[in-house]
């Protein structure tokens, strides 16, 4: 059985060194220069989820293949955003409420990107929701950052207070949050599925005929589900149809995949449907939120259940909103790449990205292990046990020059729109850019025989 330990050390193999035959680059993590080993996050992530494709391959007697770890790839698939243009454009990745803030007594870092967490946050703080970001600097600068962090916790909005590495790791939220393995798997019931496994697969796609649900938004859901569709899963996306997604996020983690409109409270007899013949779930609910929906996963036998947080399912803020640039506020690491009067923050949203990586690891090698017995499992990362080993692993540098801008060379085009090619070395480009938005009807083809 595959340990959280086997994950572990795949992922910290990236440290500090070049681990690619299909570069010699001299200085492989000068784009994702940081004071933190942002490259090590990098490589040793995708690294796992390589080395978890490999396990599966050889239990499905498939041959293996070459990790190959193109430096240039991965830098530029974790800054995708730096390379997204949609007809030459380049997106604005935060809203104008998103992002810091000085408080009366220090800093405060926001996320108002979707309409409905500006209107949540604009409420906590007493302004209109058109409100202007000069207005919300005025009024964060007359109140404490503890307050601005209380009063959005209470208005179901996000905010947090800047905190030094020091103050988080020994808060009782950054100890939980710091606990436990990296990627979480463990069996989820004794019941073992009657479908049986796929017979499809091959060496470039072994997960085909493995189908994936994907109600995941933002980064590390998509990513990880991203990578599974690399590699040859069939993966549904299902998004609410009254919350619309951010439409160039989309753009640049759903390739490869479909994409359905569902209401899982309106239409449950449609979507108990879709997971009762899939093989994978991968939810970035907080804990609670499915089962609110009417929905029960634990009554689906073999069921692979991969879940991303924020803070992690335990501790004082398991049920709490997060983003990644949320946990890089909260636990220290914007003061760490801040300069002496600001915070600051990395490179490339790497909490989540690497997350995404990691859970993908897991997820393969829980499809592996159920291959075995027929038992469903479940696959938890969170952002913040993330960065907790970002911050626990060392090598920091300091004074470091600027990140380098990702390579162009590594953008793939397709039509209006410009992305970052996968970070595998092994794959020039997704099967599919990604779709039109809930462009799919909401069932599964027939398997791939």
């Amino acid at each position: 059985m595959t340990t959280a330990r086997q994950l572990v050390h795949a992922y910290e193999a990236g440290l500090g060194r070049p681990l690619s035959a299909a570069t010699d680059e001299p200085d492989p993590g000068a784009r994702l220069a940081a004071t933190l080993p942002v490259w090590a996050l990098a490589a040793g992530s995708v690294a796992a989820a390589a080395e978890s494709a490999n396990r599966f391959r050889a239990a499905a007697g498939l041959s293996t293949v070459p990790i190959r770890l193109d430096p240039a790839r991965i830098a530029a698939a974790f800054g995708s955003e730096r390379l997204f243009r949609r007809d030459g454009r380049a997106p604005s990745v935060f809203a104008e409420l998103s992002g810091f803030f000085r408080a009366r007594d220090g800093w405060v870092r926001t996320h108002a990107n979707y309409p409905h967490h500006r209107e949540r946050l604009a409420a906590a703080i007493g302004l209109p929701v058109d409100a202007t970001a000069d207005a919300a600097t005025a009024r964060f600068a007359t109140m404490s950052a503890a307050e601005i962090e209380e009063r959005a916790v209470a208005a179901d909005a996000v905010a947090v207070r800047v905190r030094t590495e020091g103050e988080w790791a020994t808060s009782p939220e950054g100890i939980a949050a710091a606990t436990g393995p990296l990627v979480g798997i463990q069996l989820s019931n004794t019941t073992a599925t009657t479908q049986g496994a796929p017979h499809a697969a091959t060496v470039a796609h072994p997960l085909r005929g493995v189908r994936v649900l994907d109600l995941t938004r933002v980064l590390a859901g998509p990513v990880a589900t991203r990578t599974l569709a690399l590699l040859g899963a069939d993966v549904l996306r299902v998004d609410p149809p009254r919350l619309p997604e951010i439409e160039w996020q989309f753009q640049d983690t759903c390739q490869g995949k479909r994409s359905t409109l569902l209401d899982l409270r309106a239409d449950p007899e449609a979507f108990a449907e879709l997971l009762a013949a899939a093989d994978v779930l991968v939810t970035g609910y907080r804990p609670g939120a499915l089962a609110a929906a009417g929905v029960r996963v634990e009554d689906r036998p073999g069921l692979i259940h991969a879940s991303v947080s924020a803070w992690g399912r335990t501790g004082p803020w398991g049920t709490r909103r997060g983003f990644d640039s949320i946990v890089q506020a909260a636990s220290g690491i914007s003061w760490l790449e801040g300069g002496p009067d600001r915070p600051g923050a990395l490179p490339a949203q790497a909490l989540d990205h690497g997350s995404g990586y990691l859970l993908a690891a897991g997820v393969l090698d829980a499809l592996r292990e159920r291959q075995a017995d027929g038992r469903g499992r479940e696959v938890r990362v969170s952002l913040a046990r993330t960065g907790a080993w970002l911050l626990a692993a060392g090598n920091r540098v300091t004074g470091h020059p600027a990140a380098e801008a990702p390579d162009p060379g590594t953008a793939v085009t397709h039509g209006e729109v410009t992305t970052a090619a996968p970070a595998f070395a092994d794959y020039a480009d997704y099967s599919a850019p990604a779709p039109p938005y809930g462009s799919a009807q909401p069932f599964w083809p027939q398997r791939p025989i």
